[in-house]
């Protein structure tokens, strides 16, 4: 079945079950016999007849709205989550594929750095704003928990569960510790293969460790037994987490600037070296004196070289040929920006040529430049040093774990009709808005319904069913994406991964710690904090300071989710943390 049909069928199912109804007990009321009773026995002088009042089986529920269906049945409350989260989850689906079609017409910036990571974020926090919400403090005090299984349900599974599938679909061949782009000879083979991403990838890595400096400071109060700075706690928690927010979100947005900015100089630094190892190629291993400084007669002989007319200076032209013969094949070097950079570097006289003083001094400092990122290594029977290779090979690596730049891997058409993929993107961008709005409240009910029958706290139904329903389409198109098998596609959907973690961390725990401070909520939320500063700190640890990730990596992953549901249960169960 078509899969628009077949989710308006669903939705015309579910309305028509909308329609409440209620059943009774004619045993309700007691009997001095076990004869079953109409009820009008035990009443003296009824004026009318009296019936039993319409009860559920054990308690009556309030329907939200009004009108929407409610439950006090395990069943029945588990067909309603099951309702609500595809519903969630329908609403995830329109904003993400909503925010896609909004990025392809304005592009990244203002719209891929400010509003996709909210609008990922949105269905979250729309079930945590109404599971402090509504009803009385004593009421939001007990479904508040809620929220919280869901803010740690959510970053957990990202980066644990996917995070790891992400890994096992992704796997390449890894050949000098970098997987190889669509190479997977060897299965499964726990060491030698894996998955690489590129530098900015790390970059988000860190962000999501840093991003958890909120649930430390509110967390302060409790680790110091001090019952009295709990609310002033929670109140510089929400406002170091709402700085976070709009730091993260200036950072989204100036971020493709600040990559075209490495990538560049990562691409000059790849000409200086490239350079270098000309120069070191003439000198006939004498590029250093004894003392150790440039040698300044080789570096003449060099320049004598490139000036072809013989007028004791280099014009760009020349600089342009230089470039050129060096065949730069391992980068796609914008040769004219190139020798723009050398201009830059060597004509200090700003008079477009370089003379041969300037070359010199240019020279000597690309060496100390070299020397010091490279350091010294002797050369067995040369006499000098091999740091130029070193350097060349630093630099190389350098801009590879940059990536590839504005690349990609498939072919960028011309917008048709972009008036009418304006309309449909915020279209869907309004109805997942609405769904998500509308259907939020009854979810967070039936899981509190579901709760009360069942005697399972909150925070678990929601740590584990909740995130399936709000982050299963970006889970779905994260493990599809790293299944391209190219360091590319897996840098992007890590980067993903860290950024809705961050996203959590910044823009949910701040509409959490909004609610906990204006309804005057009390925060007792130790294990669940500690389980997310785990979580992240481990994952993000581990991502900041490697590219490269083999397959056994996955397991620590896959077994952090577990580890989670354990250590919140034996602290708040066993040793009565809450």
């Amino acid at each position: 079945m078509n899969p628009k049909r077949f989710s308006l069928l669903f939705f015309l199912l579910f309305c028509f079950f909308c329609f409440p109804s209620h059943a009774r007990f004619i045993t309700g009321r007691p009997s001095p016999t076990d004869l079953v009773s109409d009820g009008v026995s035990t009443i003296k002088n009824p004026s009318y007849l009296l019936l039993n009042p319409l009860v559920s089986a054990e308690e009556s529920c309030e329907q939200t709205y009004g009108f929407l269906p409610c439950t006090t049945t395990v069943l029945g409350n588990l067909f309603l989550i099951i309702v609500y989260g595809y519903l969630m989850f329908l609403a995830a689906t329109f904003l993400s594929n909503g925010s896609e079609l909004l990025l392809e017409i304005l592009g990244p910036g203002i719209v891929g750095g400010l509003f996709l990571p909210i609008l990922g974020a949105l269905p979250d926090a729309m079930l945590i704003l109404v599971s402090g919400l509504s009803g009385t403090t004593e009421t939001a005090q007990s479904q508040v928990s809620v929220g919280m299984g869901l803010l740690a349900g959510s970053t957990v599974m990202l980066i644990t569960v996917i995070w790891g599938s992400c890994v096992v679909v992704g796997r390449c061949d890894l050949r000098d510790s970098v997987a190889v782009d669509g190479m997977n000879t060897k299965g499964f083979h726990l060491t030698e293969t894996g998955v690489s991403t590129d530098i900015w990838t790390c970059y988000a890595a860190s962000i999501m460790a840093i991003s958890v400096i909120p649930f430390v400071i509110v967390q302060l109060p409790q680790a110091l037994n001090s019952t009295s700075g709990r609310h002033l706690a929670v109140l510089i928690a929400l406002i170091v987490s709402l700085l976070m927010l709009v730091s993260y979100c200036v950072y989204q947005v100036f971020q493709p600037w600040i990559q075209r900015r490495r990538l560049a100089y990562a691409k000059h630094k790849h000409v200086i070296s490239g350079i270098l190892r000309q120069l070191k190629k003439h000198a006939l291993g004498k590029l250093l004196n004894d003392d150790g400084q440039p040698n300044t007669e080789i570096i003449k002989k060099l320049f004598q070289t490139i000036d072809e007319n013989g007028d004791d200076r280099l014009s760009r032209s020349e600089l342009k040929a230089f470039i050129i013969g060096i065949r730069f094949e391992e980068i796609d070097l914008d040769q004219d920006d190139a020798v723009s950079k050398v201009m830059a570097d060597f004509d200090t006289s700003r008079d477009s040529h370089v003379q041969v003083e300037e070359f010199i001094e240019g020279i000597s400092k690309w060496i100390k430049e070299a020397r010091q990122t490279g350091g010294a290594y002797l050369e067995p029977n040369s006499g000098t040093f091999k740091f130029i290779d070193h350097f060349h090979q630093q630099t190389k690596r350098e801009h590879d774990m940059l990536g590839p730049g504005e690349q990609s891997d498939e072919v960028v058409e011309g917008i048709e009709n972009p008036g009418w993929v304006s309309f449909k993107a915020v279209l869907m961008l309004l109805l997942g808005t609405l769904i998500a709005a509308a259907f939020a409240d009854p979810l967070v009910d039936a899981v509190d319904n579901f709760s009360d029958a069942t005697s399972i706290p909150s925070f678990f139904i929601s740590f584990i069913a909740l995130p399936l329903a709000t982050n299963s389409s970006e889970a779905v198109s994260a493990i599809i994406f790293a299944s391209r098998k190219k360091q590319r596609t897996a840098s992007l959907t890590f980067s993903e991964l860290y950024g809705a973690v961050t996203m959590n961390n910044v823009l949910c725990l701040s509409v959490f710690l909004a609610l906990v401070y204006v309804r005057g909520l009390t925060w007792d939320f130790s294990s669940e904090v500690l389980v997310i500063l785990i979580v992240c700190i481990v994952m993000g640890a581990f991502a900041s300071f490697r590219t490269t990730f083999p397959l056994w990596t996955c397991w620590i992953a896959y077994l952090l989710y577990p580890f989670s549901l354990a250590l919140v249960y034996v602290l708040d169960y066993v040793f009565g943390w809450s």
